[in-house]
């Protein structure tokens, strides 16, 4: 009985993640070992169409509808703020350090003259800043091209909302039944996106050639190898810095229960009670621990930040553009706004990936989107990982500055002492 219990968690955590797979590996094949696969393309457009059309007013509607059923506004208090704030920073960090590895390290090595030139110029720093926030028609905000002034209007709309009563108007209700209805129409589209994915990924071969499989495995291998890498550089780093000595060492003793955890489940929010319990263990301030972990489930993403600059990084290695400073440092901030302030967001993966691709590839995101979902889908195992441990890594962070620099000692004192 337990085998088969384990058997169907398997199912259950990875079958989809499986298909998916499925899907777009025998969509390489066919695109390799037939030419006219070309021919395939509708069937991933449909898919792609089917998204594009959803997810525009699906942001609008979740994020409106969040803000405005919130209990109370106020966002106030020591502990909140330096949550956020080593969420940001953690977030930064892990960005840099993919894009200095996506530098050093080539994710594309295939050549597509087809898609060279096709990436439309980059506005000037003005023009930049106005399209970022606003849009000169209210029509316009309703488009998927103009995601980030659409997040804006969702947020000023959710606060009106807020000062007009909250959770007890009609309108903040209505939201909320929206919202619920249009995830559900997501998860019904999402069940054609093996099928999708494998007309999508065929017509990609057969048009661009097979050496796209390859920088996709090499893109896969690098972004693996460096999710350990970071947890066994630099979460230590952080430990010592907020616990002080001794601290990375008793890190390590508990890290592997959440880590084995988010990497079997692929989901933060089910990790969060094997987090409480190292946790305390810890010795971590319950008020410290109650927040900050709750919280990280749905902000701490230093994991997708790391995606969001590889998925940009290969982009523009597929589409013969330099990853330069300018762009780079456009992407660590729309990589951080995405992993910390959108993914508490339902769909705000796929939301990050989308501001992602609208930014930098407007003019290509039928296939820039695409190819930024399956990346985001196949690196969500060890993404979820460092997400959801960090998530007790930055409570020796937030206890530093809370509690004070030798609050671990004080606690391994009294531990000792009993």
């Amino acid at each position: 009985m337990a085998q088969v219990n384990q058997k169907n968690s398997f199912l259950k955590n990875y079958g989809f993640l499986i298909c998916m797979i499925i899907g777009i590996v025998a969509g390489c094949i066919v695109g390799a070992v037939w030419p006219g696969a070309t021919a395939l393309e509708p069937i991933g457009t449909i898919f792609i169409n089917m998204m594009f059309c959803v997810v525009v007013p699906m942001v609008f509607v979740s994020i409106s509808s969040a803000i405005a059923n919130m209990k109370s506004a106020r966002r106030a208090g020591k502990v909140m703020g330096t949550t956020i704030a080593t969420f940001c920073v953690t977030a930064a960090i892990a960005a840099v350090i993919m894009y200095i590895i996506a530098r050093c390290i080539p994710l594309v090595v295939g050549d597509y003259p087809t898609a060279e030139g096709e990436v439309g110029e980059t506005l000037g720093v003005a023009d930049m800043i106005i399209n970022f926030f606003t849009k000169p028609d209210f029509t316009e905000l309703f488009s998927r091209r103009a995601i980030l002034p659409l997040i804006v209007a969702a947020v000023l709309f959710g606060f009106g909302i807020q000062l007009n009563g909250g959770p007890k108007t009609k309108t903040a209700q209505l939201l909320e039944d929206l919202n619920g209805c249009l995830m559900k129409v997501v998860k019904i589209i999402t069940y054609y996106a093996p099928i999708g994915f494998f007309g999508f990924f065929a017509y990609l071969v057969a048009s661009y050639g097979p050496e796209l499989i390859g920088d996709y495995g090499r893109t896969l291998i690098i972004y693996y190898v460096l999710c350990f890498v970071y947890m066994f550089v630099f979460f230590p780093i952080y430990a010592r810095f907020g616990g002080g000595k001794g601290a990375a060492k008793l890190m390590f003793s508990k890290l592997f229960r959440p880590a084995a955890v988010s990497f079997g489940t692929c989901s933060s929010v089910a990790t969060i009670p094997t987090n409480m319990e190292v946790a305390e263990e810890t010795g971590i301030s319950k008020d410290v621990s109650d927040i900050v972990l709750p919280l990280g489930a749905t902000m701490h993403m230093d994991g997708s930040a790391m995606s969001a600059i590889i998925k940009v990084a290969f982009l523009f290695g597929m589409f013969g553009q330099d990853f330069g400073t300018g762009r780079a440092i456009l992407a660590i901030i729309v990589a951080v706004f995405s992993s910390v302030a959108m993914s508490g967001i339902p769909g705000g993966g796929g939301t990050g990936e989308l501001v992602l691709c609208t930014i930098f590839f407007p003019d290509q995101l039928a296939i820039a989107y695409p190819i930024a979902l399956a990346l985001g889908n196949l690196v969500d195992p060890p993404a979820t990982m460092v997400n959801a441990a960090g998530d007790y890594v930055a409570c020796y962070v937030v206890s530093r500055f809370v509690d004070g620099k030798d609050w671990l000692q004080k606690q391994l004192h009294r531990t000792g002492a009993r």
